[in-house]
């Protein structure tokens, strides 16, 4: 999976199309992405003390990782990302200005 911890994406495709977001975190084995501020389910939460109320709270749900796209830091476009090796070593690159990420 291209895309990681702490990139900011571009929401491509569905309900939040066009907004952009920060990954909170990756599941590289089922594919998705929890993005901050996208995806949002409402979760009915039980009260944790004797007296408090429950309440409704809204948090981030995971989403398919091909439904977001990299925003390069350099040149602040959505972008696919592509990889390079030099010296043994990978590393991501900008598939528009060919820097690395």
């Amino acid at each position: 999976m291209k895309l990681k911890k702490s990139d900011t994406v571009l929401i491509i495709s569905g309900k939040y199309r066009g907004k952009k977001g920060k990954i909170l975190s990756a599941y590289p084995k089922s594919e998705k992405i929890l993005v901050e501020g996208i995806n949002l389910k409402k979760k009915h939460q039980r009260p944790k003390k004797e007296g408090e109320k429950g309440q409704i709270v809204e948090i981030p749900f995971p989403m398919e990782a091909a439904c977001a796209k990299l925003v390069c830091p350099k040149c602040g476009e959505a972008t696919r990302v592509g990889y390079k090796v030099s010296g043994g070593k990978k590393y991501r690159v900008c598939k528009k200005c060919s820097q690395e990420i």
